[in-house]
């Protein structure tokens, strides 16, 4: 279902009942809501999930320039548009989980849950923040199979089928070039979140895949060790994109996690 969002065209499909607990899941980069569909058919019976595609990728319009706290209010007025006014469990993948430390520092009543999948909280290196511009230039110029070509094999464990590996190439292939250079500007210049961990009052759940690459399990822990109370689950058999790989285990710890609806 597609909303108008600051003059954009943003999608987000909605499942479940409406009046069941909300979830609203943030996808990673440069991915789309799709990457939650396998782990959305073990939830939507007893979970009320809110899945936008991000601007600029998935089926929603790219805009020009973006930032963490656009993509928030972004989410926000997604919520408003579908009339959920309660606070969410917010689940975060990677780049998501960068725009989830942004949603609970500027909207902490609104936040019921954090849930920061395959994700970190530093910023970047000042090295990283310079690779992540030239990239967003190159993707301008010679479009999103700069990032899908160099990305595919990194989000993956060994052990994923190469039927599954193609179709997320294809699907990152298809985002839009302006969404994705804008995508990785803001990433470059986003906070570092380290400092509000200890800061973090609402129950919170980390999972990681055990082969990560990107966000390595090293990353999940020290969050685990600096959020009060946090829980923390390792996804055998996974990489970056756990949620894809093993949606039924990475389902069963949010279930764990939120409990008996």
């Amino acid at each position: 279902m597609h909303h108008t969002v600051d003059n954009l065209r943003l999608n987000c499909e909605v499942l479940g009942p409406e009046s069941a607990a909300p979830i609203l899941f943030i996808h990673g980069f440069p991915l789309s809501g799709a990457m939650w569909e396998p782990v959305a058919d073990f939830l939507q019976a007893d979970h009320r999930l809110i899945i936008p595609d991000l601007r600029g990728f998935g089926a929603s319009e790219a805009g020009d320039s973006v930032s963490m706290l656009r993509y928030v209010h972004d989410c926000f007025a997604l919520l408003d548009a579908i009339g959920e006014d309660r606070p969410v469990a917010v689940a975060g993948m990677s780049m998501g989980g960068y725009i989830a430390f942004e949603f609970f520092r500027r909207f902490r009543r609104r936040t019921a849950s954090l849930i920061l999948i395959d994700t970190r909280a530093a910023a970047d290196t000042e090295e990283s923040r310079k690779a992540r511009l030239a990239t967003a230039e190159k993707v301008l110029a010679h479009g999103s199979a700069v990032v899908a070509d160099a990305m595919v094999d990194k989000l993956f464990s060994p052990h994923a089928p190469p039927g599954l590996k193609a179709r997320w190439h294809g699907l990152m292939l298809s985002a839009d070039a302006r969404g994705v250079a804008a995508a990785l500007k803001a990433m470059a210049d986003r906070p570092d979140s380290t400092p509000d961990l200890p800061r973090i009052d609402v129950p919170t759940l980390i999972i990681v895949g055990e082969q990560d690459i990107v966000t390595p399990p090293g990353d999940s822990q020290a969050m685990h060790a600096a959020i009060p109370g946090s829980v923390l689950e390792t996804i055998p058999a996974a990489g970056h994109m756990a949620a894809v790989e093993q949606p039924r285990r990475v389902a069963d710890a949010l279930r764990r996690f939120l409990g008996a609806p």
